[in-house]
């Protein structure tokens, strides 16, 4: 293996197999060890597997099921290893396989619709191929290039994981694109797959398959080809996307689904998600799916009948509708408002007092539509919606009602518990109240409500006053930043210690019995690291025992008068249980 020593050990079990006169690929797979001679370029072992009878032999394991009567190491074992020596990525080996057109049939085989897919071999079968596109990426896409079939039988196993995977691979939607090979991008889009992926959300009813469609078309819009870019966001596309997502006889998953992609595709903070975006921009084959007007425009159409179904499934609803005031369309913003969408959510903040996502994407509606400035939704908002209203009808009853028309009620025999938004509550006030300090329309409307101006002074303000946690006095004690700093223990301060995974080690190094005294002693007065620095030093057990030290004092000032004793007495016999005795002796 790669760390032998000659003389030093015994030959390696794949050496001493290999040097019979007679053996079989089976009896090297079931050794134990011929994964780690593949990473260490075994010489006699490489020139064994390289072969094309031992490759095909490989490949069989991993695209063909094994019998129901065959072992458990033909079952598991063998197609294990033989993915594994795949991926170990030998030049032999992979030269072998993609040299030879039968070979590669043979590897592709797995996708045909008449052969099982199990969940295990299809893992296997994707990671050889990611290795393929990874480490021979001509090759591996100029024979996919000749079957573009591969493309229809990955879409219909899209409800595989593995096969997810590998599909958002190969059209170029990851972060590891081919950007060395410009031309496969350009054919890749010539193919009809969004078509082909848009009608699974049509042709299967199942959830695997809606949301690994989803999960691929996403991944389309965040790392898309120039193709892809111009296809998936054209109104013909969305319409497609809507026109499925609206089928009453489809399954709710494929309206999930779907919003999932539109939210994909007009959400700008998609743009942060991955430090990627900085590089994929540079290139000249990768773009960014930036929703255009006849975007929007093309989903607005569709709006008023999904909005009949906010109820229904309210998350995936309200998540697009902050989405799209988020964008600051102003078309979007007045159908919104025409079709009351607006109050509506806000009806359903209040009547669904435990739904936490839904509270979150109301108060970022709520912060667009503030941070807007527009005239139009700050008047809807503080009229039409109440917003202020609301807000104070909550404060002045902060439990369950007991309303049995109400979705959300209290339990029979017991109080009604305490409604679970009150944090949203107070940072869309606190919202309000800055926006005021820029808005005369706001702040006309709020000083004009005697009862918001009594609880702005007498709740909001305390309650902001009590969970502003940099007026806690707890943590770090201020003292500390109140010492005056001289040269010799600036580079102390400086320092960033994690003070409690000190403590841990100080706690793991020096516990009851785990060192006797001999080796307490060498810890005064060696010169030379042993065991116990490897967990705490002496420049760790300064910080430890002096952060100690100064939380404690606090601690000894309000029980000096109660017990008598000196202060330094009082803060030694604190620290005493927490620390060796050794390590008090020389820092205290």
């Amino acid at each position: 293996m790669f760390w032998r020593m000659t003389g030093l050990t015994s030959a390696s079990p794949v050496d001493t197999i290999l040097e019979k006169e007679n053996f079989t690929l089976e009896e090297l797979l079931d050794e134990d060890e011929i994964i780690q001679e593949c990473k260490a370029l075994n010489g006699r072992l490489i020139n064994f597997l390289q072969a094309r009878r031992q490759v095909e032999q490989l490949l069989r394991y991993i695209v063909e099921e094994a019998s129901e009567v065959s072992e458990n190491k033909q079952t598991f074992k063998f197609p294990f290893i033989a993915c594994e020596i795949f991926t170990c990525e030998v030049e032999g080996i992979l030269n072998t396989l993609t040299e030879d057109e039968e070979l590669m049939k043979l590897l592709f085989a797995f996708l045909k619709p008449d052969h099982p897919h199990g969940a295990l071999l299809a893992g296997y079968f994707g990671k050889v191929v990611l290795c393929l596109m990874t480490r021979r990426t001509a090759q591996f896409m100029s024979y996919v290039k000749g079957h573009p079939e591969i493309f229809h039988q990955l879409v219909d196993l899209i409800g595989i994981t593995s096969m997810m995977e590998v599909l958002i691979r190969l059209i170029g939607a990851d972060e590891t694109a081919y950007s060395n090979y410009t031309d496969v991008l350009q054919w890749v889009d010539a193919t009809r797959v969004l078509d082909l992926l848009v009608d699974k959300f049509n042709s299967s009813d199942s959830p695997e398959v809606h949301a690994n469609t989803a999960e691929v078309l996403c991944a389309i819009t965040r790392y898309a080809p120039p193709g892809f870019a111009a296809k998936i966001c054209s109104p013909s596309f969305v319409g497609r996307l809507f026109q499925n997502a609206l089928d009453n006889s489809r399954p709710k998953s494929v309206l999930v689904h779907s919003l999932s992609v539109c939210i994909s595709l007009l959400d700008p903070k998609r743009l942060l998600q991955s430090s990627y975006q900085s590089f994929r921009s540079q290139l000249s084959h990768g773009s960014v799916v930036i929703a255009n007007p006849e975007t929007v425009n093309g989903m607005l159409q569709c709006l008023g009948e999904l909005l009949k179904l906010l109820d229904v499934t309210a998350s995936e609803v309200v998540e697009f509708m902050s989405v799209l005031f988020t964008l600051g369309s102003e078309d979007a913003e007045k159908e919104l408002i025409c079709l009351g969408a607006l109050r509506r959510v806000l009806d359903m903040f209040f009547e669904y007092p435990y739904n936490n996502f839904l509270h979150h994407q109301v108060e970022n509606i709520v912060s667009s539509c503030l941070e807007s400035k527009k005239i139009l939704l700050i008047e809807h908002l503080l009229h039409e919606c109440d917003i202020v209203g609301k807000l104070l009808g909550a404060e002045r009853q902060p439990t369950v009602s007991a309303d049995w028309d109400k979705p959300t009620i209290s339990a029979q025999g017991r109080s009604p518990p305490r409604i679970g938004n009150i944090g949203h509550l107070t940072s869309i006030a606190n919202k309000l109240v800055q926006a005021a300090n820029t808005s005369r329309l706001i702040q006309t409307h709020l000083q004009e409500n005697t009862e918001w101006v009594d609880w702005h002074a007498g709740v909001l303000v305390k309650r902001n006053a009590m969970e502003n946690i940099h007026n806690w006095a707890c943590g770090r004690p201020t003292s500390l930043h109140d010492r005056a700093r001289d040269s010799d223990d600036e580079d102390f301060r400086d320092r960033d210690y994690d003070v409690a995974a000190l403590a841990s080690n100080l706690s793991q190094a020096f516990r009851y019995n785990i060192y006797g005294n001999d080796d307490i002693e060498d810890a005064h007065g060696s010169l030379e690291r042993d065991d116990e620095d490897v967990y705490f030093d002496d420049e760790s057990a300064e910080v430890v025992i002096s952060s100690l030290r100064l939380g404690m004092i606090r601690i000894a000032l309000f029980s000096q008068t109660q017990t008598g004793l000196p202060l330094k007495m009082k803060e030694l016999l604190m620290i005493a249980p927490l620390v060796p005795c050794f390590a008090i002796t020389k820092f205290g």
